[in-house]
């Protein structure tokens, strides 16, 4: 039903697309705060609800709500204590949704177990860990349902974990497959791991992939390598991390693999959403794959097997390549991390990130979030140690220079900008886009805003001051026809809809 958000982007294209009518340009400015949820028991929400018949899932942390999603009332919650012990992205115990099948639903915590609840009820059904040989491991994922299999990832990929992508049963828990994203002594690849180190090479997948029916292929990216900034331990390309990976979804065999940053010294994550398009591209129907990736480049690539077709640089501050070539290989600079501290950009946080992207079919406009920054990337090595992090040193932000935040329209045709709208802040908002059939794009701004604009031209439309930094994407659903539009910022979840 399209008055439904079944899955963290709506669909399995990763689109972020509502095909809802009822709110447009010309009403937009009437949208007025319905409701508000305040969860007590997370730092921050990253949280996109997920809305089935007109009850809206949403996790705070370990926690798991059901929610009436016309009021806001509360209809199960499931609470599970924090875990003790974890270190980097899993200390903050970041939970990024739900899927659901049937009447289960299924939900990562931040010690990797994979939770599976009655969606009616709240009740446990089971509990699996799924990374239980390496502390390092965490997650903060929403995990992506394919046919009768459960999706999961981890984060850790700075931590001195093996990254991969595990499939388990969705009714019996049990582990259908698991593909290691670092290849083992032996395989193709395996050349840039010596020793033992491929069991602490990073390229965790630590965001929901996307997946195409028709081809029966799952999308993920997988994120840096690690140590993060010496790559004198591993040799090579290091594959496949930083790396975008098309996977067999029924066996988890690897179908075929584009690498966005070669042996990636700078923390430059392939985990940005792949986001499935089917158009007219150079005079013939593609199906093509668009990706705005953390290293400056935004990529179009064949879905069907992987070919290049282009790459467009969107930062203005790009000193690590001079471009990409005919394969996709970035034309590498000799800047790299050294212990006096070496100027780089895009910066460690890259020049887009996490939060989601969109592609209009109103507009056949992609949207996304980028960022203008640099930062001091320093090396100095350090073995690999369990229960603490493994970047072997760190970055600074550069005092000279002011991170600027842009909402940019691009238009896959013509691999142009078609306009840019830069944000007033402080660039601390870390959130999404979203894209509706009217015309109207949704953002969280850099201002702590939910904002709206014309998809068409990048006009400010309307906002709502939240009060509190955005750390997550707007999504949008219908009850009983009634439009909304929801966000989590801070520790709130808001939901507006027309004034009536």
């Amino acid at each position: 039903m399209k008055d439904d958000w079944p899955s963290y982007n709506g669909d399995y294209t990763g689109r972020r697309f509502s095909s809802l009518t009822q709110i447009t340009p010309q009403n937009v400015g009437h949208l007025q705060a319905q409701w508000v949820f305040h969860s007590r028991n997370a730092g921050i929400l990253e949280v996109t609800p997920v809305v089935v018949n007109g009850i809206m899932y949403v996790t705070a942390s370990n926690d798991a709500y059901a929610l009436n999603a016309q009021t806001g009332q509360i209809q199960w919650h499931y609470s599970r204590p924090v875990s003790q012990g974890l270190i980097d992205d899993a200390s903050g115990h970041i939970n990024r949704g739900v899927a659901l099948l049937g009447t289960r639903l299924y939900m990562e915590t931040d010690n990797a177990h994979l939770l599976c609840l009655d969606a009616r009820s709240g009740n446990l059904i089971w509990d699996v860990a799924y990374a239980s040989w390496n502390k390092n491991y965490g997650a903060t994922s929403a995990p992506l349902i394919v046919k009768d299999k459960v999706l999961v990832g981890t984060s850790g990929g700075d931590d001195g974990v093996r990254g991969f992508l595990a499939a388990y049963d969705s009714i019996s828990g049990k582990l259908a497959w698991r593909l290691w994203t670092i290849p083992g002594p032996g395989e193709f690849g395996s050349s840039s791991w010596p020793g033992d180190s491929y069991l602490h090479g990073g390229g965790t997948t630590w965001m929901p992939g996307t997946y195409d029916p028709e081809l029966n292929t799952l999308y993920w990216g997988t994120s840096n390598a690690a140590p993060d900034y010496d790559g004198s331990v591993r040799p090579g390309d290091d594959l496949y991390t930083a790396s975008l990976l098309a996977i067999d979804p029924d066996t988890g065999k690897l179908k075929w693999y584009f690498q966005f940053t070669p042996h990636d010294l700078y923390d430059y994550d392939g985990a940005e959403t792949p986001v499935l398009v089917d158009m007219q591209y150079q005079g013939k129907p593609r199906k093509l794959l668009i990706e705005a990736n953390r290293n400056g480049f935004i990529y179009l690539l064949d879905r069907t097997n992987g070919e290049f077709l282009s790459a467009t640089p969107f930062a203005k501050k790009i000193n690590w390549a001079t471009g990409v070539d005919a394969n996709g290989r970035p034309m590498v600079t000799d800047l790299k991390p050294t212990p006096d501290g070496t100027l780089i950009c895009p910066g460690v946080v890259g020049a887009t990130n996490w939060f989601s992207p969109s592609y209009s079919e109103a507009t056949h406009l992609f949207y996304f979030l980028a960022l203008e920054g640099c930062s001091v990337y320093f090396v100095k090595p350090a073995p690999f140690e369990e229960g603490r992090e493994y970047y072997s040193t760190g970055t600074r932000h550069d005092p000279n220079d002011k991170t600027e935040r842009i909402l940019l329209a691009f238009d896959p045709q013509t691999k142009s900008f078609v306009w840019r709208y830069p944000q007033a802040g402080d660039s601390h908002s870390w959130g999404g886009v979203m894209t509706t059939a009217t015309g109207l794009v949704f953002f969280a701004d850099d201002a702590d805003f939910l904002e709206a604009a014309d998809a068409k031209t990048g006009k400010s439309l309307w906002h709502f001051n939240t009060g509190q930094t955005l750390h997550a994407s707007p999504m949008s659903y219908a009850v009983r026809g009634k439009q909304y539009v929801a966000i989590a910022s801070g520790t709130d979840l808001f939901s507006f809809a027309l004034a009536e």
